[in-house]
């Protein structure tokens, strides 16, 4: 059995005149983030790995979320490929885990993860909001193998 959970990250300020790759996050992602992942915490989940895009929003979402499910940075990577919009990277990125790993959660991009979330779970969601949650299961043993699975939870900041 796999699981996936992406998280796409907080909403992030446009405000400053920097890259892509450099927006930082608004006060308010900072906030919404910290309330889903303190939901995500009472599930008392074992993530065996988490990984986020380099871009600075995923990575300061992740961080976020690491703290607050007590997850130890040695189990954290940065990879350019979920610096990704349309989910064909980070789809082949989680084709590619390692098999010793069952559970992990991954930091990155719409358009990415919403269709990633549609593609791979037999939910459909219109859009994967900020700071939002995606729990993907999968009935297989190998990553190479996760194709279609389940959706096992879905929340956004509103929900809380």
């Amino acid at each position: 059995m796999k699981t996936v959970i992406l998280v796409r990250h907080a909403k992030s300020s446009w405000e400053y005149t920097v890259s892509d790759r450099d927006r930082p996050l608004m006060e308010r992602g900072i906030r919404d983030a910290d309330k889903v992942a303190q939901e995500v915490q009472k599930k008392a989940l074992k993530i065996d790995a988490a990984y986020s895009s380099p871009a600075n929003r995923a990575l300061h979402t992740a961080m976020i979320f690491l703290r607050a499910l007590d997850v130890p940075f040695s189990k954290f990577e940065l990879s350019d490929a979920l610096y990704d919009f349309s989910g064909n990277e980070v789809r082949s990125f989680i084709n590619s885990l390692d098999n010793d790993l069952e559970t992990v959660i991954i930091f990155g991009h719409n358009e990415a993860f919403t269709h990633l979330a549609n593609v791979m779970g037999y939910r459909y969601i219109g859009n994967v909001p900020t700071s939002g949650v995606v729990e993907l299961k999968f009935d297989v043993g190998d990553w190479g193998s996760v194709e279609k699975g389940t959706t096992i939870r879905v929340l956004s900041p509103k929900e809380l």
